[in-house]
């Protein structure tokens, strides 16, 4: 298939390595007309084919996403609620789906590695990041250490990308990686 349509109002974005498509839906989106956006988080194949949906295992139903990382063939997405922030990670092999709080609300970068996150908050048009280290505790995410970063140019919205434990932040017209 050459074009296929995953829903309205998509507020990020990302790819697994089997080339799943993972999208988080803003509030226009979940409470619009358009069927595939109404669950606010979903998986899609390359022939578009809808192959993951919450499907009630999500704590609150979500009104918009933040960011998204892949960890493995694992899938991580924060997203928000009126009841606040989550991050959820998504084994696409079986569904299941594991949601926690999200340590910093106004995530827009996500990097997994095991029980380490790194997560990032813009400063929008600015070349500064500020940059959360967090450590899974039990069953909560803890922030360790925060630190601001000047990067070489204006950081823009969707700037950030997980991949395996490092965060791919846009500044300008340059990619900076930094590990989890």
């Amino acid at each position: 298939m050459s074009h296929f349509c995953i829903g309205d109002d998509i507020d990020y974005l990302i790819t697994d390595r089997d080339g799943g498509i993972w999208a988080s839906y803003g509030d226009e989106g979940i409470y619009g007309d358009h069927p595939e956006s109404s669950a606010g988080l979903a998986r899609w194949d390359t022939d578009g084919t809808h192959t993951w949906g919450p499907e009630g295992r999500l704590p609150v139903w979500p009104l918009g996403g933040s960011a998204g990382a892949t960890e493995g063939a694992a899938a991580w997405l924060a997203w928000y609620s009126h009841k606040g922030a989550f991050l959820s990670r998504v084994d696409p092999a079986t569904g299941d789906v594991t949601t926690y709080r999200n340590p910093l609300r106004d995530t827009d970068g996500i990097a997994v590695r095991g029980t380490r996150m790194l997560l990032s908050h813009r400063f929008h048009n600015r070349p500064d990041v500020e940059l959360s280290r967090a450590e899974l505790v039990d069953d909560a995410w803890v922030i360790t250490a925060q630190e601001k970063l000047r990067l070489p140019g204006p950081v823009v919205m969707r700037c950030a990308q997980g991949r395996d434990g490092v965060l791919w932040l846009r500044a300008g017209d340059t990619w900076i990686q930094i590990e989890a």
